[in-house]
């Protein structure tokens, strides 16, 4: 047996809900490796289901990524082994720990090219921005592609892997600064959506074209637009909700707005089969390998502080990728 610590929740609420207990953890089971987690990613659904947005059965822990070493193997396993550095998400939550039992299947072994933090703050928004651009649309060379929120995790990893596919990139996000980092991420054109016209000046610096795809992950702030944004015959992407959930519409406006496409996909499903799981994460990897995917760490959060995290991308003071160190 041995002992570690693991974030609880025994309430849903504000980034106080997140309470730091110490627990045993016992030796791995059949299938099961324990790693000792040195880097962990953050993701803005955990704040959903911190607050109940998205409601988990209570008590329970919170995080879906991590990066570590193995430290133990239990019966069977074969694909990894002590001292083996890996990564993993979709486990079942409770990535919030310092060492953790989790199914083998879940894992990835990392490739020198790719650090341990690099894993964390990539594993789950990269494979988020894979399938979105690999299997919700495959982005292709001339496609106008519109990502909102161009300067979070996903939206830079985003942005970048579309130039790197040839696409030309239009990006939205909340102020100068902000656009200044959606540039940087190989953006053509970045729009501040914290301006009442944005829209509109989105559309002049286009010449009037419209997006093939559209991914969204604001969600009610800019939903209605994005369907407006959209070339006719094209595709919005809902792949989150940081302003709240979106307003219901009628299918008919989809027709009205131009015969659009509209999908609200997720990472899980995506990444559910084990060897597609690894399939992708070897994309993911080729794609930081390449350059076309670059890891930005925004912030880097103590454990014991974990609740500072939340607070900060609440109240979108991070640009980048957070992550949680052990």
């Amino acid at each position: 047996m041995t002992q570690a610590r693991a974030v609880r929740m025994t309430a849903f609420g504000g980034p106080e809900a997140l309470t730091i207990e110490t627990i045993d953890l016992p030796a791995p089971a059949a299938g099961e490796v324990q790693l000792r987690q040195t880097a962990i990613g953050f993701n803005f659904i955990d704040v959903y289901q911190r607050k109940g947005t998205y409601p988990l059965p209570l008590p329970t822990g919170l995080g879906h990524e991590a990066a570590g070493v193995v430290e133990a193997v239990g019966e069977g396993v074969t694909q990894v082994r002590p001292g083996d550095r890996a990564a993993y998400m979709n486990a079942g939550l409770g990535a919030y720990a310092d060492r953790r039992n989790v199914p083998a299947d879940k894992l990835v072994v990392l490739p020198d090219a790719v650090s341990d933090e690099a894993a964390a703050a990539l594993i789950f928004k990269g494979m988020t921005a894979q399938y979105l651009v690999k299997k919700t649309h495959a982005v292709a060379k001339g496609d106008l592609v519109l990502v909102h929120a161009a300067a979070g995790g996903v939206g830079q990893i985003l942005t970048a892997w579309c130039k790197a596919l040839g696409a030309e990139v239009v990006a939205t996000a909340g102020g100068a600064d902000k656009c200044a980092i959606a540039r940087k991420a190989g953006a053509d054109i970045a729009i501040d959506y914290s301006e009442a016209d944005w829209p509109k000046r989105l559309l002049e610096a286009t010449g009037g074209r419209k997006a093939r795809v559209v991914y969204d992950s604001v969600g009610r702030d800019t939903f209605l637009h994005s369907l407006d944004l959209c070339a006719p015959f094209g595709l919005v992407v809902l792949y989150g909700a940081a302003s709240g959930p979106v307003p219901p519409i009628e299918p008919e406006l989809l027709n009205k707005k131009g015969c659009l496409f509209l999908t609200r996909p997720s990472v899980f499903p995506h990444n559910a089969d084990p060897a597609t799981f690894r399939a992708n994460a070897e994309d993911l990897f080729a794609a930081i390998a390449s350059g076309a995917v670059k890891v930005d760490i925004g912030a880097r959060v103590p454990f014991e502080t974990i609740a500072d995290a939340h607070r900060a991308a609440e109240e979108r003071r991070t640009t980048g990728a957070i992550v949680i160190v052990p």
